[in-house]
């Protein structure tokens, strides 16, 4: 009896096997990724200033808040996703480009990198953005370490930079969402979007953050509550607190997500209920009532669908990320004006295209594996 229990099993796991490499035939398939994808043309012929910088939106406007962005500003978060991009892509000349726009523009004498600029690449603002300072962080040494030319070079500038992260964004021994380089303030809040596990590894094991940073950090996501579906919003590290948003957004739940991928805490509750809502309604709104569990609003992002993506690559679910993919990619057809981008009534954000673009780019990766 235990000699064909044990033969049941083998069988078991052998069917189980062929079932997922027959899945992956299946989707390599059926799948079409245009090499390069035409998003990056978009970006490139509309979304790009005269000085190289990436403007967030298609159309021009004033900015009426400082500290909202506005027209053909740039982000320090698109030039850290578009870095992400050319390391992905293995496109050393595209990194450069990107490299000497955050020197000349973004990365300011005390060594902070400025959240926002004017589209002629000046800056008013004197604060940093943390989650898009670990991203480039975390670019800079993915390429010192894929490519030996400028290699000694990148690790300085990822050390400057985590230097005066360590010695200006932290209080009670965390990092916080941003510091004001004017004033010297900074909030009691850590927002988990920007818990970037990855990049927070690497900076340890080059040595640029002390032994057991990213233990504490690990454990921070790891020991996060949930509310059955959906993580909370923020950290207070003073005291100790997670807090929730009464309306979430998909796009901070699924970066949160696929920072868990790095753990041993898998996302699957939130999955669950992703895979059922795509199913039901055929498109995942771009946020929720977190107490109803119904959606806030009725547009989709594709932002979301890049995001949820990436994690269907990370959970290597290739019928979910089949799924996710032709859907995606229908969203960027709408306006035939601008081929390859995601744009709606005449605009876009940033965002919104370079998200999806990561996404694509790692399922191709996947597929070729």
């Amino acid at each position: 009896m235990q000699v064909m229990n044990r033969k049941r099993r083998m069988w078991l796991v052998i069917l189980a096997v062929s079932i997922a490499a027959a899945w992956i035939i299946f989707i390599k398939e059926r799948f079409v990724i245009n090499d390069p994808s035409p998003t990056v043309s978009f970006v490139q012929k509309h979304m790009t200033n005269s000085n190289g910088t990436l403007a967030t939106y298609l159309l021009d406007a004033s900015s009426e808040d400082p500290n909202i962005v506005a027209g053909r500003e740039a982000l320090s978060e698109s030039i850290g996703l578009w870095m992400q991009y050319a390391v992905t892509k293995n496109d050393q000349v595209l990194f450069e480009q990107s490299y000497d726009l955050l020197k000349t523009y973004f990365l300011m004498p005390q060594n902070y990198i400025a959240w926002k600029l004017d589209a002629d690449g000046t800056s008013h603002v004197t604060t940093d953005a943390l989650g898009d300072d670990v991203r480039i962080v975390g670019a800079l040494l993915k390429a010192a370490d894929q490519w030996e030319q400028g290699r000694e070079e990148k690790l300085a500038t990822a050390s400057h930079i985590v230097r005066t992260l360590t010695q200006s964004v932290q209080k009670k021994g965390y990092y916080v969402d941003f510091h004001d380089f004017s004033n010297g303030s900074s909030p009691d809040t850590l927002s988990l979007v920007y818990v970037d596990l990855q990049a927070l590894h690497a900076m340890e094991q080059h040595e640029m953050l002390e032994p057991g940073t990213y233990i504490k950090y690990e454990s921070l996501l790891k020991s996060m509550p949930d509310d059955g579906v959906f993580y909370p919003k923020t950290f207070n590290v003073v005291t100790k607190e997670y807090t929730y948003d009464d309306t979430v957004n998909l796009i901070d739940q699924l970066i949160v997500a696929n920072h868990l991928t790095a753990t041993d805490r898998r996302p699957d509750k939130l999955i669950a209920f992703l895979k059922k809502e795509f199913d039901t309604r055929h498109q995942l709104p771009g946020q929720y009532k977190r107490m109803g569990r119904i959606p806030a609003v009725s547009y989709e992002s594709p932002s979301v669908y890049g995001l949820a993506l990436l994690l269907a690559v990370q959970s290597s679910d290739p019928k979910w990320a089949k799924q996710l993919y032709n859907h995606m990619i229908s969203l960027r057809s709408l306006d035939n004006d601008y081929p390859g981008g995601y744009v709606f009534d005449g605009d876009t954000h940033m965002f919104d295209n370079l998200f999806p673009l990561l996404g694509e780019t790692e399922l191709q990766k996947f597929l070729e594996k």
